[in-house]
């Protein structure tokens, strides 16, 4: 059965798309810790991200780090903070999160409750940055 984030490759589940290539798809998160929080996941469905084969895992890393300035200037933060949990979803992906405090990056607190459209506007800033 395929994941959410295998949905949300396949077009069959929308998101607020940030970039994308062949091999990696970078969205909003929409239960965020901070506006901005952004998913980076390879369009190829592993679990686990130490799964990865090398040359996917690298490529994880390297589209995100291409992405990271323009969620910063998106949303002015201290620093982008990453994240590898896995637990969530059983898709291999990164969060990419805006941080002020270490609380920021707190997976257990409660997520923010955005609309729609504000989302979309998040998205469309960070986009206008890349």
């Amino acid at each position: 059965m395929s994941t959410i984030f295998t949905k949300i490759v396949n077009g069959e589940i929308s998101c607020h798309k940030i970039a994308e290539d062949e091999n990696f798809l970078a969205f909003l998160d929409i239960t965020p810790l901070a506006n901005g929080h952004t998913l980076v996941i390879p369009k190829k469905e592993v679990n686990y991200i130490f799964d990865l084969e090398d040359d996917l895992l690298s490529g994880l890393i390297l589209f995100a780090k291409k992405i990271a300035p323009a969620i910063a200037q998106a949303c002015p933060c201290k620093r982008l903070g990453m994240s590898v949990i896995g637990l969530e979803v059983p898709h291999a992906h990164v969060h990419l999160i805006p941080l002020n405090s270490m609380s920021d990056i707190n997976f257990t607190r409660e997520k923010m409750k955005s609309s729609q459209e504000e989302l979309k506007a998040i998205a469309d800033r960070i986009k206008s940055f890349l």
